[in-house]
């Protein structure tokens, strides 16, 4: 089986195809980056031993797309991946809609040419700002939960948010481009004949994570915490109960195993994953795990809010369960772990990862 992984050089991409090759014998990885991650050209050789084939590429210019050879499966794991792009000045909106909108287009007509399946990784910020806002959410152990006395919404129950939460704008920027994303991937696919599946995915953590304060939170987190760089808790009263799911690179590495080798033509297309109620935490209990790791360091309250914040966005794995076996194997704890072993041999990770 012969894999083309976009964005390879970034966290995910690279972990995916170091992933893949060790579960599955005789694979060949080939991927494309454009490098423009900070950071992202540190991967290229270590793939390189690893003996992924790296292009230099980008999914904008189709011109970089036909020099590919053929695939029998494209993992698309290239994005700007920030709920905040296109409003925080760091790239324009057209930057960004070139990249995650045009690039899956360019993307798509990679796979139509090649008869190639293509799995989509999505994100958990497709859902709906005001109806996630809205959730009847109570304060447990300094982070929010479900609160399980109230009526919920369709697509949201104890084992988190699934594939039928709403999606009705606003989103984000962002999140309307991977929703766009979506719907164009599976009109190509019911058009031209090859599979699609797309993962809505949680939060997404590990070792070698080139965390910022708005995307890898948790890598971020760890690493400033272990640098005494200064943290805040920005708004919902500036307590750090925010919580979010998390889960590995491995982990998904297996769900897109399964969905590659499944011959199944009709049924659902789109699934949550994430670590799931069993593996979510706040950020004031993220920083209880750093304190009794590298000694306290607190972080400064600032309540003020933020238009795309949510309180708590956690995935809902029972759909990926009953059609794939599915769920994760690593723990938030052992994710967390990895962080920091990782943090502490790389005291100068936060520079690169942030690097201009």
């Amino acid at each position: 089986m012969r894999i083309l992984i976009t964005g390879v050089c970034g966290f995910v991409g690279s972990r995916l195809a170091e992933a893949l090759i060790e579960r599955r014998h005789g694979i060949e990885i080939f991927g494309v980056d454009n490098l423009s991650r900070p950071g992202s050209e540190t991967n290229r050789p270590w793939l390189k031993r690893l003996g992924v084939r790296v292009c230099h590429g980008d999914l904008r210019q189709a011109s970089d797309l036909e020099s590919l050879p053929s695939a029998d499966w494209v993992v698309d794991a290239a994005a700007t991946p920030s709920v905040l792009a296109g409003v925080d000045g760091k790239i324009s909106t057209r930057q960004l809609f070139e990249h995650n909108l045009a690039g899956s287009c360019q993307l798509l007509e990679f796979c139509k040419a090649r008869q190639a399946g293509l799995i989509l990784l999505s994100s958990s910020r497709v859902y709906s700002i005001p109806a996630l806002a809205r959730l009847p959410l109570v304060i447990e152990n300094r982070s929010y939960r479900l609160d399980l006395s109230q009526p919920l919404p369709t697509g949201v129950s104890e084992h988190g948010i699934g594939p039928e939460f709403s999606t009705q704008p606003p989103i984000s920027l962002y999140g309307s481009s991977k929703l766009a994303s979506e719907i164009i991937a599976l009109e190509y696919g019911a058009s031209f004949g090859f599979p699609v599946w797309i993962d809505r995915c949680g939060v997404l953590a590990g070792a070698g994570q080139f965390g910022t304060p708005d995307q890898g939170i948790f890598a971020y987190w760890i690493n400033a915490h272990l640098g005494r760089v200064p943290l805040r808790y920005i708004g919902f009263g500036g307590h750090g109960h925010q919580t979010r799911d998390l889960f590995h690179p491995r982990d998904l590495a297996a769900l897109t195993l399964s969905q590659m080798d499944s011959s199944r033509a009709g049924g659902r297309r789109v699934y949550t994953a994430g670590g799931g109620p069993g593996s979510c935490l706040s950020l004031a209990e993220l920083t209880a795990w750093c304190d009794a790791r590298f000694g306290r360091h607190e972080p400064a309250s600032d309540p003020s809010a933020r238009p795309f914040d949510v309180p708590w966005v956690v995935m809902d794995n029972r759909e990926a369960r009953a059609d794939f076996d599915w769920s994760p194997a690593l723990r938030a704890d052992e994710i967390l772990e990895e962080i920091a072993i990782h943090a502490a041999d790389h005291p100068d990770w936060l520079a690169l990862s942030q690097a201009l």
